[in-house]
């Protein structure tokens, strides 16, 4: 029996050793890496294909997320709009001056429709015709100096030119056409806009929540100066718009030329897209001047520059303090690789866009520069 006892509590043992459950999780399984440093290296490797597929996402879901940026845009005019009444009448609540802000945007569509739409409309249906009437005949003035070969087809080429807008135009429904159509995403702007613009402050802890603890003091600031800057970049750009709209309008008005409500309208809508708006707006003005002979072509050619030289370098930076200070080059090319990329919303998405990456560079290397570091925690 002395014998067999130990026997009988090892091989007991031995069999505990094999039946529990513990014992069998902490043995090493075929995926557990013992190397320390291998370890640490496939961490990153995950993480950097978590990236990637994150940025794969992002240019997939580009369009709907246009949209969204879209309306932070649009929530920052109508929260400049509502501020600017809180100057005037700071006792009425935030959410009858958002209303008020939103009843005068709708009352002026609203006006543009029925008190100058048919003015406007005949006028838009004839000025087609008319541009093309007068690149043909800047077309034979080129060709009799000897400035333009004899071979060059005009009106075809003004035709391909006018099929390649077109098709942009298309494909730029095409884009946004699968979730979002032309109408469609114009009404989701607006929407997330008015939500956006409701509770700024709902979506903005959401945004924080989803950050680490450390650093959402430093977003929330971030935050606060993107809005501002962006609300200053907006009414600037506004105020710009209906400056050179007005304007234009009056001072072709005077001087009788043709379609001065429909190009002062078109002055004003494409003064929101600088650099690239202005031209456009200016060579239709200076066409439609010249039909209406060489005097008033050149008097079209004075008012553009002195409305764009009043507006560029009075109006706008007196009142908006040069808003963002964003480098002509840099919203130049922004304009064109997004323009390139998501058509005409990218193309007036480029320049808020580009003003709120500003500011977050410059606040990370004002955070660089003071030596703080809010990812890395405490001590």
């Amino acid at each position: 029996m002395d014998q067999t006892a130990p026997d009988d509590g090892a091989s007991r043992t031995m069999m505990s050793d094999h039946d529990d459950p513990e014992t069998h999780l902490q043995t090493a399984g075929p995926t557990d890496i013992r190397d320390g440093l291998i370890r640490t290296e496939a961490k990153r490797a995950l993480v950097w294909v978590c990236v990637v597929a994150l940025v794969a996402l992002a240019a997939y879901l580009a369009q709907p997320l246009l949209v969204i940026f879209g309306g932070i845009v649009f929530a920052a005019m109508i929260d400049g709009g509502q501020r600017l009444i809180a100057r005037v009448v700071p006792s009425v609540p935030r959410g009858i001056r958002i209303t008020l802000v939103l009843l005068g945007a709708v009352g002026f569509l609203v006006w543009l429709v029925l008190f100058a739409g048919n003015q406007i409309a005949s006028q838009a249906a004839a000025l087609p015709h008319l541009v093309q009437t007068e690149a043909v005949r800047l077309s034979d003035l080129a060709r009799t100096k000897g400035l333009l070969p004899q071979t060059v087809d005009v009106p075809g080429l003004i035709g391909r030119v006018a099929e390649q807008v077109a098709g942009g135009v298309g494909m730029l429904t095409r884009a946004l056409g699968g979730l979002f159509g032309g109408l469609t995403t114009a009404f989701l702007i607006l929407i997330l806009g008015i939500y956006f613009a409701a509770e700024p402050d709902l979506y903005q802890r959401g945004v924080a929540w989803l950050l680490p603890a450390q650093t959402r003091d430093d977003w929330r600031g971030t935050a606060q100066a993107m809005g501002q800057s962006l609300r200053r970049l907006l009414f600037g750009r506004l105020l710009g718009m209906a400056s050179e709209g007005i304007a234009t309008w009056l001072l072709l008005q005077i001087w009788g030329v043709p379609m001065a409500a429909l190009l002062g309208l078109l002055t004003g809508l494409l003064a929101f897209l600088p650099n690239i708006g202005a031209p456009i707006s200016g060579s239709l003005m200076i066409l439609v001047g010249f039909s209406g002979g060489v005097h008033t072509g050149v008097y079209c050619i004075v008012v553009y520059a002195l409305v764009q030289i009043i507006d560029g370098n009075v109006v706008v930076p007196m009142v908006a303090k040069r808003t963002a200070d964003l480098a002509p080059a840099l919203v130049l090319g922004a304009q064109l690789i997004f323009g390139v990329l998501f058509g005409l919303l990218g193309l007036i998405l480029a320049d808020p866009m580009v003003a709120m990456v500003k500011i977050a560079l410059e606040r990370q290397a004002q955070r660089n520069d003071d030596g703080t570091d809010p990812s890395a925690g405490p001590g």
